[in-house]
């Protein structure tokens, strides 16, 4: 059997510890090559002793330096720092797989090197594709790389297609992606008490163990919104097509509707071993250490369509998505800083979507010609992100 050499991209974050955790469960599949993290060199150091990487990455250069200190001892793993650091071992010739799991805009220039280097690269940092579109899929198709979904929705989606219909859902007969949320913790709530949110209720999902900032578009329905676009793109279809349903539970992780009147859907339980499990050894089919599924317990499934009055934030992107070129950049960028000071607690939850809002109207649209052009706009947008927010905390 051929071990799988993996970067995980991420590696203290949910994403990237449920991948080590797959990963510890079979040795004789995978072998860990790099792990990367952003200013936790700690927690990374301890990852570092039981994996013992050949590199550790620190986004942060002076966290390099702290991790260089705690693995004095560990002579066999290189330490470095940096953007460099991270397109270093995403593209290495020495892995052939790449986790993306970097949270936000962060993320996009060492998975856009994995894909370059025509990697098989598991994507779970959605904002890489979300703002860079049909520049990241070109590619992708140019360099050969092997493009996996993560999110559980779009491995879901993934699964229930033929697999050489990925990029022609038409040519497969299909009509509609049905693509489920959970509604987050506040589907219940009115717009007053939304006004009121404080960053540790937005935090505590109700049914995903996660990151805080996808905690909070979990909350705002943003990452529905976020998600919608990545559809579109890996998919190859268009907002009309894709359809949100709201699914308190999350065991139906999302649909496929064909012309002959099928629904396939992908059920599980919330726990994300099971796509990282699906995208680590597809096409085969490994343990991921996943309890079964308890149907009896679970008993019914419930559906709701989304409230965009009190949850704007799925319909902004869909025009970002709409109005194409560097719209859903200037999107992510606002939405990175609306949650920021969110929970810093310098602004209230219910004017995330505010902010968004007025960002994307303060932002001239440009045609995404080209990577630089849309790491401007993103540069522009967070700009004018900050002077929205103060202008409205003023």
């Amino acid at each position: 059997m051929v071990i799988r050499s993996i970067s995980v991209l991420g590696a203290t974050g949910s994403i990237g510890l449920s991948t080590l955790d797959v990963v510890r469960r079979h040795p004789d599949r995978f072998s860990v090559y790099a792990l990367t993290a952003s200013t936790r060199a700690e927690e990374l150091a301890v990852l570092c002793r039981e994996f013992r990487p050949k590199v550790a990455v620190m986004a942060d250069p002076e966290a390099a330096d702290v991790l260089s200190k705690l693995l004095a001892d560990l002579p066999e793993t290189r330490v470095l720092g940096g953007l460099e650091g991270l397109c270093e071992v995403a593209s290495t010739p020495d892995v052939d797989t790449v986790m993306a799991a970097i949270v936000g805009a962060a993320g996009l220039s060492p998975t856009l090197s994995a894909v370059r280097a025509g990697k098989r690269v598991l994507l779970a940092n959605k904002e890489a594709l979300v703002m860079s579109g049909r520049l990241f899929m070109d590619a992708v198709a140019e360099a050969g790389a092997e493009l996996l979904p993560i999110d559980s929705e779009h491995n879901a989606i993934f699964q229930c297609m033929p697999a050489d219909k990925v990029r022609d859902p038409a040519g497969a007969g299909i009509t509609r992606i049905l693509l489920t949320a959970s509604g987050g913790p506040f589907r219940e709530h009115s717009a007053e008490d939304l006004r009121s949110v404080t960053p540790a209720q937005a935090c505590a999902h109700p049914n995903w163990s996660m990151g805080q900032k996808i905690s909070v578009d979990s909350a705002t329905l943003m990452n529905k919104g976020l998600e919608l676009i990545e559809a579109c793109w890996l998919f190859n279809t268009t907002p009309q097509k894709v359809e949100v349903h709201v699914h308190p539970e999350s065991i139906i992780h999302s649909m496929v509707e064909y012309a002959d009147g099928s629904v396939l859907a992908q059920l599980g339980s919330p726990d994300m071993r099971t796509p990282i499990a699906n995208g680590l050894a597809w096409p085969e089919r490994i343990d991921a250490g996943v309890a079964p599924l308890d149907l009896f317990a679970i008993g019914r499934f419930h559906f709701e369509r989304p409230d965009l009055g009190r949850f704007p934030c799925l319909r902004l992107a869909a025009e970002a998505f709409e109005a194409g070129g560097t719209a859903p950049a200037v999107l992510n960028a606002a939405n990175e800083v609306a949650v920021a000071a969110f929970l810093e607690g310098s602004l209230c939850f219910s004017d995330i979507p505010v902010i968004i809002e007025r960002t994307l109207v303060a932002t001239a649209v440009e045609p995404a010609d080209s990577f630089d052009i849309i790491f401007a706009k993103d540069k522009e947008a967070r700009a004018r992100a900050r002077e929205q927010i103060g202008l409205l905390t003023v």
